[in-house]
């Protein structure tokens, strides 16, 4: 069989080894303490999983959706104006099924190939992904510890800066936990409108943002709307990971575009489904401020801990992960993530699945809570990998 050409873009899984070894280990019976999946371990709220049981309990709702319904849409449309003071209509909402379907799918929406996107690097590996769909040619602007893993859009070069299509931000980011000011959202998009760059914002962690900083949405900033869109995820703000809920908000005509290249390859989403998202978008949000203090709470108990045993963690400010470089006598991010998991049972993400900039950094996921963090730490103290 020969496979289609575009497949070459992609390469080997770099998490297969990471499982393969994890197995082993399992089978061995030691205690694991995996850290590398950011998937929340905290409970769906009671009211959002009543919604889709009851109605799924509805025949009716078993059915085609074809669209995202009017009471879906006008629920995200309310809790934009409520969570971020931002006014939106509903032709300015489209649903997918998770921000990495969204990805995939809006990088084919705006760009032939050929193409130049700017990409933040280290970024989550789905962007990269979106450019690769599109076979469009990606220029990563780095994202580095000087700057505070900040975009410094001054340091794009003009011609390249000319040539681009479009712009991938993400803050907070993943993996490296920094958040956004509203002084790089003021120059990122006075560079979109100079340059005439579509701005696509990953929105993911707007509500896992620490130390008392309030998150925003992209659309808060002056002239966002006219440059830009983001995907606004409920995966990680309400647990709902599974259930692969997201939207494209923004500039009226991209969101359109989306829709329709949606639509060609989906019925839309299940109707149960559209019942829990407005559940999730209409009811308390009391839980969402508890769980960040958690968040924040475990984020203290890994970098301290690590601190503790001899391991150089700064603080992230937001998002479940925290990005650590790996000890110097390692030579590469894979080869210290598969010598931490046999010495001391530690699974964690390389930072080489990041991007260009990404290797030479692990990346730990929030999963745990802090009394097994600390002993996590124990653990690796105990191992001598950082010796």
């Amino acid at each position: 069989m020969q496979f289609s050409k575009r497949m070459d873009r992609f390469g080997d899984e770099i998490f297969a080894a990471l499982n393969d070894k994890k197995i082993e280990l399992e089978k061995q019976g030691r205690k694991l303490y995996n850290m590398s999946v950011g998937t929340p371990d905290f409970e769906t709220p009671e009211h959002i999983r009543e919604a889709l049981i009851e109605a799924a309990k509805d025949p009716e709702n078993w059915h085609y959706a074809l669209r995202d319904t009017d009471e879906m849409l006008d629920a995200v449309v309310k809790y934009y104006k409520r969570r971020f003071g931002v006014d939106i209509r509903p032709e300015q909402v489209a649903s997918c099924s998770g921000t990495q379907e969204g990805m995939g799918l809006i990088g084919m929406a705006l760009a032939n190939e050929g193409d130049t996107v700017l990409l933040p690097t280290p970024c989550y590996p789905v962007f990269i992904t979106c450019a690769k769909m599109a076979g469009a040619v990606p220029y990563y602007y780095p994202m580095t510890k000087e700057n505070g893993f900040l975009p410094k859009v001054s340091e794009i070069p003009e011609d390249v800066a000319r040539r681009a299509k479009f712009m991938v931000v993400s803050l907070p980011s993943n993996p490296m936990g920094s958040v956004g000011t509203p002084e790089v959202y003021e120059e990122i998009i006075a560079f979109a409108r100079k340059y005439d760059i579509l701005i696509i914002h990953d929105n993911a962690y707007s509500d896992i943002i620490f130390d008392g900083i309030e998150g925003h949405s992209f659309l808060n900033y002056p002239g966002a709307e006219e440059v830009g869109v983001e995907f606004f995820s409920l995966s990680k703000s309400f647990n709902l990971t599974g259930a692969r809920i997201s939207f494209l908000v923004g500039r009226e005509d991209v969101v359109s575009a989306f829709r329709k290249l949606h639509q060609q390859i989906s019925f839309g989403m299940f109707l149960p489904l559209q019942k829990a998202a407005i559940a999730a978008l209409t009811g308390p949000l009391d839980s969402v401020k508890e769980q960040c203090q958690k968040y924040q709470d475990r984020r203290d108990a890994l970098c301290g801990g690590l601190r503790s045993i001899g391991w150089d963690a700064v603080d992230g400010h937001g998002s479940m992960f925290v990005w650590v470089p790996i000890p110097p006598k390692f030579k590469s991010s894979m080869e210290f993530c598969m010598e931490l998991m046999d010495k001391a049972g530690v699974i964690v993400t390389p930072g080489s699945s990041f991007g260009p900039l990404g290797e030479g950094y692990v990346r730990f996921a929030l999963v745990l809570p802090p009394d097994k963090i600390s002993e996590m730490c124990q653990v690796i103290k105990a191992s001598g990998i950082l010796d």
